[in-house]
């Protein structure tokens, strides 16, 4: 198959062209440079990558800036319309195309629904959020901009190319800057205990998943829509790190408040609703498909990504 992946230069888009390249499919890349197995694009305006669009089998979106940043009003404008713009964009390619391409996985987030710790969300009875009473003001913002994310999706004319939002939870990878390694740096320097009492809940996904779910999605025709693409054991972040030390052979990992986590957010430039957002997500509409998941417990996925970390 011929796989475009718009905005696939970072690392799940490293992650993606490594599994699909193996099993022999031809896959172009969008991105900001143009190289050997890339065009160029801005990510806004048509162009010569149009013509990749037209005839392609599958079109995976991830464009869109990293969040792992400081939420300042420049930056949450550049993280909508990196999103809403890209895919608008690739939704006109598709629109335009004389040989549009039957599939277009659109990368979306859980973060998305609701911050909580009384139930999971899945995609059948998960509460969307932007209205919870206890959690600071601006973290409507990443609401909005998920959903003016899905909202371009949904809008955009193509009926005939089947349309799949992923709701995606962390990629867990042992790949040099992701966030395994992150959480790992801190595992190793003794400071993976709970962050304001870790009782919040973390979904997150196997890298091995992530690309399996992918790859499922893309043979069941019958699957459109919002899918999550989470573990099925979503669990409190204390009890994440927990794993984490046992995993990396660490007896201690010392506690941080929420004003320590804020203060050492500010140094490492990024946002505490990253750390502190109960985010309890599961994928409902893949296991009801009947998709397996490799490493469906963190446990156990955390020991074999250190391992993969250590064997390099």
């Amino acid at each position: 198959m011929h796989i475009v992946l718009p905005g696939g230069s970072g690392q799940v888009g490293q992650l993606l062209q490594r599994a699909l390249r193996a099993e022999g499919h031809r896959v172009t890349v969008l991105s900001r440079k143009a190289g050997p197995d890339s065009l160029a694009w801005d990510g806004e305006t048509a162009g010569d990558w149009w013509q990749v669009i037209d005839g392609a089998d599958v079109v995976i979106n991830l464009a869109g800036r990293t969040v792992n940043c400081r939420y300042t009003e420049e930056n949450l404008a550049q993280m909508m319309d990196s999103r809403v713009r890209s895919t608008r964009v690739v939704g006109q390619a598709i629109a335009a195309a004389v040989r549009p391409p039957p599939l277009w996985l659109q990368m979306s987030t859980a973060t998305l629904y609701a911050h909580r710790f009384d139930a999971a969300n899945d995609e059948a009875t998960g509460i969307i959020g932007g209205n919870e009473p206890d959690v600071p003001a601006y973290w409507a913002r990443s609401i909005a901009i998920a959903q003016a994310w899905e909202r371009c999706l949904a809008e955009a004319d193509t009926p005939h190319t089947r349309k799949v939002a992923l709701r995606t939870a962390m990629v867990m990878t042992p790949d040099a800057g992701g966030v395994f390694d992150v959480l790992s740096g801190m595992v190793r320097a003794g400071l993976g205990g709970a962050i304001a009492g870790g009782r919040q809940w973390v979904s997150w996904i196997h890298g091995r998943d992530f690309v399996s779910a992918l790859q499922f999605l893309m043979q069941r025709q019958d699957i459109e829509g919002a899918v999550n693409l989470a573990a099925p054991n979503p669990l409190p972040q204390r009890d994440l790190m927990a794993a984490m030390r046992a995993a990396w052979g660490v007896g201690l990992g010392l506690p941080a408040t929420a004003w320590m986590a804020e203060i050492g957010a500010f140094f490492l430039r990024t946002d505490t609703e990253l750390l502190l957002k109960s985010r309890r997500v599961v994928p409902g509409r893949l296991l009801d498909a009947g998709f397996a998941f490799a490493h469906p417990t963190w446990p156990e996925a955390a020991a074999d990504l250190v391992a993969a970390t250590r064997t390099g």
